[in-house]
């Protein structure tokens, strides 16, 4: 019998309020792309992260340059991630600080050969063009490899309940669902080194300066 394929799926959401409708739409990408992935007979191991959970840790990250344990630990998780969803509420017409902030805390191509589906929400239609004009653009700059579908939600495409109401809503979540599940199937990524799991020897530190 063979053993069913574990992949880690991580969704990292940016919304204020509780509930949010930043959570509400990652919610939704999670058991989409899980759905996906079991019929890979492939078992995900989903976390979601709530960057308001670490909104101190940041700025302190910002003033310091350390991030505290909690903020390690999440990073640690998303960088390692098989699959990544980043939900952003639109501000302004792009990412909001909080998301931006802890992304800044990754460094560069540290996302490198890693699958992201992004999405955003807003209160209308207008602003749904920051998905490629700002997100998608953060996370080529970390070296991700977003799917082709970007998911935007506005305020009116929720029914009652909190159900996705408007039909193209469903179906973009659907789709950008299979294309992350497929880049999170074909995705053979060895683990994250340590690199202070092999230090060099003093000793050889020391003679090459001689």
């Amino acid at each position: 019998m063979t053993s069913q394929k574990e992949r880690t799926l991580v969704a990292v959401t940016a919304g204020l309020a509780q509930p949010s409708s930043t959570r509400l739409l990652a919610n939704r990408l999670v058991a989409a792309t899980e759905a996906r992935l079991r019929e890979r007979s492939i078992r995900p191991r989903t976390q979601i992260i709530e960057l308001r959970e670490h909104a101190q840790d940041l700025a302190s990250n910002l003033l310091t340059g350390f991030p505290g344990p909690s903020l390690r630990t999440a990073t640690d998780v998303v960088m390692s991630a098989d699959g990544l969803i980043a939900v952003t509420p639109i501000f302004n017409a792009s990412y909001s600080g909080l998301f931006k902030t802890f992304f800044d805390v990754l460094e560069r191509d540290s996302l490198a050969g890693g699958a992201v589906l992004i999405a955003a929400t807003g209160g209308t239609a207008r602003h749904s063009l920051a998905l490629e004009h700002a997100i998608r653009p953060l996370f080529a700059y970390l070296g991700a490899a977003t799917v082709p579908t970007a998911v935007y939600a506005a305020a009116e495409d929720w029914g009652e309940g909190d159900a996705a109401a408007e039909p193209s809503l469903v179906e973009r979540i659907d789709r950008a669902a299979e294309e992350l599940a497929a880049a999170v199937a074909r995705r053979d990524r060895p683990g994250r080194s340590d690199p202070y799991a092999d230090p060099t020897p003093f000793e050889e530190l020391l003679a090459s300066q001689q």
